[in-house]
């Protein structure tokens, strides 16, 4: 019995009517680490990027990075990253194959390769699809200096767990090597978010050292994306 997963291989013996990269693949490299490979982001952003590969922009693959489950990875691993969007309205539907999600990472199985990703020159753009009980803000809207989590990452800065942690020691890696900061792009659902995660980054920062926080308050760009003002 053939296997019809969908793969590198397979996806050429889809339907016409189904829309697949016309890229090659193999030329992609990655340029966006995404935390928290949910179903928006592989529904809006990586759809994007995909029209960017699509154009000939081929620096902006995705290394995707699940923050906690394996459910993501070991989908997407055996179809080689691939998977299929469905764009329905009222009377039509319309199936594309995204190709964009170059490879997926598991923190807690390898913090030390997401660590590698986020300081890897090529990397110019982290965005961020944690969920908003995952930046981790006291009652006040300031850091929960006193949540597990964090407590652990200032005390265990190889093996992060929070994207806190990840965030601010890759980069500091990239600062020690000479390497120019990415820009962090939060698209969860938060008023200013840009400006809140650039708060709750120098707020960790701080409590590492008062350089590293002056160096990610002045030279890292956190952009707004919040629809709703």
């Amino acid at each position: 019995m053939t296997d019809r997963r969908l793969s590198n291989t397979t996806r050429q013996a889809l339907p016409a009517w189904v829309a697949v990269p016309g890229y090659d693949r193999n030329r992609v490299l990655p340029g966006i680490v995404h935390l928290g490979v949910g179903a928006f982001h592989r529904a809006h952003q990586a759809a994007y990027v995909d029209d960017c590969l699509a154009a000939g922009e081929m620096d902006w693959g995705i290394v995707g990075v699940s923050l906690r489950s394996t459910d993501t990875r070991d989908a997407l691993a055996p179809q080689d990253g691939l998977y299929t969007l469905a764009v329905r309205s009222s009377d039509s539907e319309s199936l594309r194959v995204v190709g964009s999600i170059v490879s997926m990472l598991v923190a807690p199985e390898s913090p030390g390769a997401v660590l590698a990703a986020l300081t890897d020159p090529r990397t110019c753009i982290v965005t961020l699809t944690i969920t908003e009980k995952a930046y981790l803000r006291a009652a006040g809207g300031g850091l929960d200096t006193a949540h597990p989590d964090i407590v652990h990452d200032l005390a265990n800065s190889r093996t992060p767990r929070t994207a806190h942690g990840f965030l601010v020691e890759s980069l500091a890696r990239r600062r020690a090597a000479g390497i120019q900061p990415f820009t962090v792009l939060c698209c969860d659902n938060l008023p200013a978010n840009g400006a809140t995660l650039h708060r709750l980054l120098v707020e960790f920062a701080a409590l590492r050292g008062t350089d590293l926080a002056r160096h990610i308050a002045d030279e890292v760009a956190f952009p707004s994306s919040m629809v709703d003002r």
